[in-house]
């Protein structure tokens, strides 16, 4: 599928969603009491889209805990995102970091005209140039096609139904027991497994070959195994790997295919990597 036509896809799926949305809190609002609730309620909907629509990226950088890195502190990966994006058509994401001991990045925002790309400053340490600008290159994929609308939307819809448990005091395990799987098929309706698998092809042709890539993922998936994470199972669809493990409340929200398939598809686009490492 072309990068144009997932694209529209992902609008009109985010756009369908917010459609859906509005008129469920119109017909909780006209069941409450009459229609002049439920415009009320239809008109919340429609704030809190466009509120999302527009300030989905800071909203999720608070959740993930990212500062903004400004230039002065990475010129180097400035640059390397900078030449990435010129190759992918968008504009240039700002870059915020995380701080913290797993490596791992991420995507958020509107798309090609307004996102932004997270990274832990362990995956700055870990990775040689070649794997780290693999990483960002398909978070860049990931605005290019503009998944990040859909998954932007989608973990703070998912996060917000949650966390609402919170709001149960004592009852907080038996509401989340309503909640999170409800939060987890919004997230599975929205999300595809395939959009990762795209986001791979598109960086290893936007990076000249597909071993970068291959090899962070395999390098994270290494560090997952050996680092703990702590974070909200739902923002799962958002890391560059699910770096939960595969037990408990995060298995709800993985929407990532296992690192061996990504890493073998990405593997078969230079099927003669083998013979040319065996003759050097």
């Amino acid at each position: 599928m072309g990068v144009t036509l997932l694209a529209v896809r992902n609008l009109v799926k985010a756009a369908l969603a917010a459609a859906v949305a509005c008129t469920l809190l119109g017909l909780i609002g006209w069941a409450l009491r009459d229609g002049r609730l439920a415009l009320i309620c239809v008109f919340a909907g429609l704030l809190a889209a466009t509120g999302v629509y527009i300030a989905g990226e800071r909203i999720i950088m608070g959740l993930v805990g990212g500062r903004e890195l400004l230039l002065a502190e990475a010129p180097v990966l400035h640059t390397l995102v900078e030449g990435l994006a010129l190759r992918a058509g968008v504009v240039k994401p700002r870059l915020y970091v995380i701080a913290d001991g797993h490596p791992r990045a991420l995507s958020a925002g509107r798309g090609p005209n307004g996102s932004a790309i997270a990274v832990s400053r362990a995956l700055l340490q870990a990775c040689p140039r070649a794997e780290l600008e693999g990483v960002i290159a398909h978070e860049i994929a990931h605005i290019r096609t503009r998944d990040v609308t859909v998954q932007t939307a989608a973990v703070i819809l998912g996060s917000t139904l949650y966390d609402v448990a919170r709001l149960g005091g004592f009852l907080e395990r038996s509401v989340r027991f309503v909640t999170a799987p409800l939060a987890a098929a919004i997230v599975h309706a929205l999300l595809s497994p395939k959009r990762e698998l795209q986001a791979d092809r598109l960086a290893a042709e936007w990076c000249g070959t597909p071993h970068g890539l291959a090899e962070a993922l395999i390098r994270l998936e290494q560090a997952s195994e050996l680092v703990g994470f702590d974070a909200s199972p739902v923002t799962s669809p958002l890391w560059t790997i699910d770096p939960f493990p595969p037990a408990g409340p995060s298995a709800l929200f993985a929407t990532h295919p296992p690192v061996g398939v990504r890493v073998a598809a990405l593997r078969a686009l230079d099927s003669g990597w083998r013979d040319r490492l065996r003759s050097a």
